[in-house]
């Protein structure tokens, strides 16, 4: 969908943050490795998947969108998908307490199984000989211009822009559609290169060129 979340090449937006890697901490406060832990604690009960959790987050007012941290975003999406799928209600959120003669759930991850489910991200594997790609390296190829209303992971930036197929990554789920619920829809995902100029006009630099992972059905033929 198009929204705050997908900024890229929009001015205005302040300088990137960036933390050297030998002193950046993986958490920053310690209420985010707990939404990291819950998140992955919900997800083998099945109730979402990462593209309707992307989704969710695109979902996140604007403004607010804009004022949250990374986790902050984690949390609302979390939440707002708890409830959404009757895991709890909001009345449970507001007090912290389960609802009297509500059903308890069993624990979908035991201790046991939390190192595998930590390592784990089910995704399925990227070489299916059944589903044929409809490009090939070096094909010149136009991002559709298109504007959905759902989940995509085709950014405002490249559509209708032409770019070259650099490689095929494989088979992978169609987040289009795996977002909403409608399947998987597998399909190729390839690393388009387009150069700046195309993206950003003639002022971009000749020798610049970015690199995006584009499925099957965003692509068509030039």
């Amino acid at each position: 969908m198009n929204g705050i979340h997908d900024m890229g090449g929009m001015h205005g937006m302040g300088p990137i943050e960036h933390e050297p890697e030998s002193t950046e901490p993986v958490f920053h406060q310690r209420w985010e490795s707990r939404v990291y832990a819950l998140t992955r604690a919900i997800s083998p009960w099945r109730k979402w998947n990462i593209d309707t959790g992307r989704f969710h987050i695109e979902q996140i007012p604007p403004a607010e969108y804009l004022r949250m941290s990374y986790y902050e975003k984690w949390f609302t999406r979390m939440v707002a998908l708890l409830i959404k799928t009757g895991l709890v209600t909001s009345e449970e959120v507001e007090s912290g307490k389960p609802a009297p003669g509500s059903k308890k759930e069993t624990p979908a991850l035991k201790p046991e199984a939390v190192p595998a489910v930590a390592l784990n991200r089910n995704i399925p594997p990227n070489n299916d000989p059944g589903i044929l790609p409809k490009f090939t390296p070096g094909q010149r190829v136009r991002a559709l211009n298109m504007q959905p209303l759902g989940h995509t992971r085709l950014p405002r930036y490249a559509r209708g822009k032409v770019g070259e197929i650099d490689r095929d990554h494989g088979v992978y789920d169609f987040p289009d559609t795996s977002a909403h619920g409608q399947g998987p829809k597998r399909q190729h995902v390839y690393a388009v290169r387009f150069s700046a100029q195309e993206l950003w006009g003639p002022e971009a630099s000749p020798h610049d060129y970015i690199y995006l992972d584009l499925w099957d059905d965003y692509l068509e033929r030039v």
